[in-house]
This record gives C-alpha cells, structure tokens and sequence, in this order.
C-alpha cells in the first residue's frame, strides 16, 4: 500500500507550468498597474492549474485580456494539444484599461521540479521560473484490514483513496502506478531462471 502510494504522488506522468512572462514584470516581487493581486499571487494561482497534454513537446499560452474583467483558467489561449481542465480557476482581477498579457510555458514530465531546476541560462530577463508539480494525483489514502475468504481468515484487504486533478481517472492511476511497481519489481525476479520461472498463486 505505502509503494503505491508513493508511485501514484511521485511517478506518474503529468502536465505542468515551468516558467510565466508578464508584461511589464521583471521580478516575482514586481506588482502589474491596474492588477489586484501583485505578481507573487498571479504565479500562486497560475500554479494551480490543472493541464492535459496530447502531446510531448513545450508549448506557450497565452492570457491577454482588457479590464475590466476577472481572469480565470477559461481565459488562458491554448492548442489542441492542451487543454484546462479547471476553467473556473481564478488568477486575477483587472480593471478598466488595464490590459494583462502573460505567457506561460507548459511541458509534460513527472514528479516535483524546482524552480531553479526550469531556469536556463539564455533566459530572458522577465521569464520567471517556477516550481512544477507534475503529478497528476493529488491525495492517497491506503488502509490494510483483515479479511476472511472461505475458511480462512489470514488474508489482508487493501482499499485505497485516490484523488485527482482530473487528468486521468483515480482507476488508471491505481494501474499505472501498478505497472510501474511490477516493472521495477521485474527487475529483482530476472535475477534468476528459478525465480523467473516459478508459478505463483496458481490454484489446485
């Protein structure tokens, strides 16, 4: 239970924002005229969004939007190789006049990536990296009981909770994250032609 749950919060695949652009902005500690929340805040709720990639390639999006208005995730311009799945998502608010123009850069990986690991060294002054959680599954929660099948009363029961972010269902999460175990594990059973060759709970 305790190894699926770390592959299905660690391993799998994913889509996440690496790096934003505002116009204007040359700093997270920056604030936008005609912007409630100041630049820190913006990246903060960009953060949260919750992305599907059809592809493995980096892509830019793109917010560009006149005051007054409320920015959501619905507002963000996308491809056909991306797509939002938290449209309602608030990311700012702008008033009259002002026009908020950002870019934002999205690519596909796994796991926890720093901020500093998504700077380049040819980045442009205003591009600012930041933190990337890739991992599709949000919350897990395991529990082992007891269980009775037949006569017998030495068996474990695994359920597990899954939560996502909507990018893949909480069932093929669970078999991915199974896979992956399976493939590692595969690694230890190769080691010799008894192990490898053995029949495991087969009925009689």
């Amino acid at each position: 239970g305790n190894s699926l749950r770390r592959i299905l919060l660690s391993s799998l695949p994913g889509a996440a924002i690496t790096n934003i652009q505002i116009d204007g902005v040359l700093h997270e500690f920056s604030t936008v005229k005609g912007v409630r929340e100041d630049v820190a805040q913006i990246i903060l709720n960009i953060k949260g969004l919750a992305l599907k990639m059809y592809g493995e390639e980096e892509k830019t999006l793109e917010i560009d939007i006149t005051g007054p208005a409320t920015v959501t995730a619905g507002d963000i311009i996308v491809d056909s190789d991306v797509e939002i799945l938290n449209k309602d998502m608030y990311i700012c608010t702008v008033s009259e006049g002002t026009t908020f123009h950002a870019r934002l850069t999205v690519r596909p990986g796994r796991g926890y990536v720093q901020a500093d690991e998504n700077k380049k060294e040819d980045m442009p002054i205003g591009v600012l990296p930041v933190d990337s959680i890739y991992t599709p599954v949000r919350r897990v929660n395991y529990q082992v009981e007891n269980t009775r099948v037949g006569r017998r009363d030495d068996f474990d029961k695994l359920t597990m909770e899954i939560w996502t972010d909507g990018s893949i269902e909480p069932l093929d999460a669970m078999s991915l994250a199974a896979k992956i175990m399976t493939e590692h594990l595969d690694i230890f059973v190769n080691l010799t032609d008894e192990a490898k060759n053995a029949e495991i709970m087969v009925e009689k």
